[in-house]
């Protein structure tokens, strides 16, 4: 099972390294930006003059939207700058920070809806039903065609799947104002617009929390879910000759491809440290995806670290 992890890992970096994968998620977050952004402007207009909320969320929606793509396609454009004496690792862990900002800004969004479909459930008003049913109808086709552009990019960006969260939020807004322009115009029941904007924002948190947690985790620099920090630590004390014992190791990762790892790596007395840092390399890329490692090799009996936090009394 962990083979296969690594490999489906190893796949995902391959294909994320690919300059024209990247260049084809940054187009196609171009695009699905300028269709959301003209758009967005159709459905404000239409919600306010129906009067109906479901529109009126899905508007709000797609504003942020409209700023959330063109912050992820100003994150890909970033991201292809080199490093710097002080940006040492480039400018790679933006499009993460923009998924995280997205992240909130949905959850934010939801919790809107949530709180304005309280308010229209204790005082309704009247809703211009056929009028509501055009704009979200042709808002669903905008939605769909934008969908389909970005689900057609590489998903293993967590940048890429901010934006398509943003898009299906809308798309999701789409049909719930759809179906209460229909129940009201077979009805006339018009709380169905604030009821199907509640399933829908209830839906959008919980996509939003997902990607929260994954773009946090990687902020945080914690180690990747798929990644067993103490498995690889003694995969390599077993597999390479000349180490007896591997620890203080951190496994983290900079964006969504690229995984890092610190450690220290006790060798055998007799054994050539650089060879074992070499093999340690050399395993960590081939088995485990860590294409980034720095490894300080030890020979003595304790490591270094432990005796100089002895002598400062932090041990």
């Amino acid at each position: 099972m962990h083979g296969h992890a690594h490999d489906r890992h190893a796949h995902q970096e391959e294909s994320l390294d690919r300059p024209e994968v990247a260049a084809g998620n940054k187009r196609r977050v171009l695009i699905a930006a300028s269709l959301t952004c003209g758009f967005m402007i159709v459905e404000a207009v239409g919600g306010i003059l129906t009067g109906s909320l479901a529109l009126l969320a899905d508007a709000g929606h797609m504003l942020t939207d409209s700023v959330a793509l063109i912050l992820a396609y100003a994150a890909y454009r970033v991201s292809e700058r080199p490093g710097t004496s002080r940006m040492t690792y480039g400018f790679d862990r933006l499009k993460i920070l923009v998924a995280y900002t997205n992240g909130l800004t949905v959850l934010a969004i939801a919790l809107w809806i949530v709180a304005e479909a309280v308010q229209r459930f204790l005082t309704p008003a009247p809703i211009l039903g056929g009028a509501m049913l055009v704009v979200a109808t042709m808002g669903l086709a905008v939605n769909v065609v934008v969908f389909l552009i970005l689900h057609g990019g590489d998903r293993a960006s967590l940048n890429l799947r901010g934006a398509i969260l943003h898009v299906l939020g809308d798309l999701l807004g789409s049909v719930a104002a759809i179906a209460a322009a229909l129940i009201i115009l077979a009805t006339g029941w018009y709380p169905a617009d604030p009821l199907l904007s509640v399933l829908v924002a209830l839906l959008l948190l919980w996509s939003a929390g997902k990607l929260i947690r994954e773009s946090g985790l990687i902020l945080l620099e914690g180690a990747p879910p798929h990644v067993d920090r103490n498995d690889v630590a003694m995969d390599l004390g077993r597999e390479i000759d000349g180490v007896c014992d591997i620890h203080h190791m951190h496994v983290w990762s900079l964006d969504d491809r690229q995984l890092m790892a610190t450690l220290h790596a006790r060798v055998q007395p007799g054994a050539d440290p650089e060879r074992a840092v070499s093999d340690i390399k050399m395993r960590l890329a081939e088995a485990h995806g860590i294409r980034h490692a720095t490894v300080e090799a030890e020979s003595g009996r304790e490591c270094p670290d432990t005796v100089k936090r002895r002598a400062d009394g932090t041990a």
